[in-house]
């Protein structure tokens, strides 16, 4: 679970450089423990060794996307707890309904989303599982 001294465990699965190292400061800056995953095959693994109390994932990525990973975490009676943010460019309606039909707990679309906002629904998120209040 959380380390003591930090908020929680994020891993932020997001192959944009720019975008990883911001939201990457951001959180850190806000006290949560950073992983991070380039890609889906990295995602999946990190998950296994590291545990995350909540992951924030990018659908747009290679190796595997964001919808195999998020396929392969709710398959598994291990990770299929785990909170899962969509931070994503892909805000068709089509997309938001596939991610919440797979169990996803936010969407939130990259180019409408401020920074603060991301923070604010991953500390919601982590007291939600925190009170035991999953929809998973």
């Amino acid at each position: 679970m959380a380390d003591v001294n930090t908020l929680g465990k994020i891993l932020l699965v997001e192959d944009d450089k720019f975008l990883s190292v911001a939201l990457g400061d951001k959180l850190t800056r806000e006290g949560f423990t950073m992983i991070k995953a380039v890609n889906g095959q990295e995602a999946l693994a990190k998950v296994q060794s590291q545990r995350p109390d909540l992951i924030l994932l990018d659908l747009m990525m290679p190796q595997k996307n964001g919808f195999e990973v998020l396929a392969e975490l709710k398959l598994d009676e291990t990770t299929k707890n785990i909170p899962i943010i969509i931070l994503s460019n892909l805000g068709q309606e089509a997309d938001i309904k596939k991610a919440k039909e797979l169990g996803v707990r936010e969407y939130l679309v990259k180019s409408d989303v401020e920074m603060k906002t991301v923070v604010e629904k991953i500390k919601a998120e982590l007291a939600k599982s925190a009170n035991g209040n999953f929809a998973g």
